[in-house]
């Protein structure tokens, strides 16, 4: 009887260490559209979707659930968290929305990027952004949209009013080609641009109410986007709704440079959004 229990038993690890293996062969062998190359020692794959470029950087081995984080601009500025997550089985996407600046053309867009990603190649269905400078109106206008597919937000300096930059209307630097970007995406006059009310310093309540956590690095001495203009704003806003903020302000730091020498803090944070939504 019990040379009968050890021989199922072996059986029983035989079949589940063979469909482990299938498993790992078959995220390793997931056929990626584009043009293949390296990046940072991990697989590139470039292709065009809706007409703009797109990228999918590909880890050496899937991690469970298929985590993921999306870089809303600058691909490849400032990499360290990037690769570390890589690293540690993340894909790391990216599509080229310029000069889009987070509109609502931007975030149809993004939608039906995220959309091919979780369908075509099984990503969680929940995923972390990543939005330095401007891309955080990309980052923060499609998260806003549809809070219940972002797991966590990582901002770095962003811009989270664009009265303040490109509009340069506070503190904040002007940027003329920038702000006819924003009026012409938007289909804004320059009067009611001044006007609008929908940045993400101004209605980032659906993110608040479904606890999306945020983090945001920046430096408080930011002459182009201005931390009182934008971070602040957020951060109060986001502690007063008792939702989970955190920012690691660099004392005396402008705009740049961007993320941390050492990414460590910013990848555990995304480590530890990523357990919450998998429990």
């Amino acid at each position: 009887m019990k040379q009968t229990l050890k021989v199922i038993c072996f059986f029983c690890f035989l079949i589940a260490f063979q469909q482990h293996l299938f498993a790992v062969e078959t995220s390793e062998s997931t056929k990626y559209p584009g043009d293949q190359s390296e990046w940072n020692g991990f697989n590139a794959y470039d292709f065009m979707f809706e007409n703009r470029s797109a990228k999918i950087v590909v880890p050496q081995k899937r991690a469970d659930s298929s985590p993921w984080i999306w870089r809303a601009r600058f691909f490849g500025h400032e990499p360290q968290a990037d690769i570390a997550l890589l690293q540690k089985g993340f894909h790391l996407v990216y599509i080229d929305s310029a000069p889009l600046m987070g509109s609502p053309g931007s975030v149809e867009l993004w939608q039906k990027y995220y959309l091919y990603l979780t369908q075509e190649f099984n990503l969680c269905s929940k995923v972390h952004l990543e939005g330095m400078s401007r891309g955080g109106l990309y980052a923060m206008n499609w998260a806003i949209a549809y809070p219940n597919q972002v797991a966590s937000i990582y901002i770095d300096n962003p811009v989270l009013d664009f009265k303040s930059w490109p509009g340069g209307f506070g503190k904040g630097a002007r940027s003329e080609s920038d702000w006819q970007s924003i009026l012409e995406s938007y289909n804004l006059t320059e009067d009611e641009a001044q006007l609008y009310r929908f940045n993400p310093v101004d209605h980032f309540e659906p993110l608040a109410e479904t606890k999306v956590p945020i983090l945001i690095v920046c430096g408080d001495a930011d002459r182009v986007v201005p931390y009182e203009e934008n971070t602040k704003i957020l951060k109060e806003g986001y502690e007063k709704a008792n939702a989970p903020i955190t920012v690691i302000v660099k004392p005396g730091n402008d705009h740049h440079p961007h993320s941390l020498e050492n990414p460590e803090p910013i990848v555990h944070f995304i480590l530890e959004a990523q357990k919450k939504i998998a429990q």
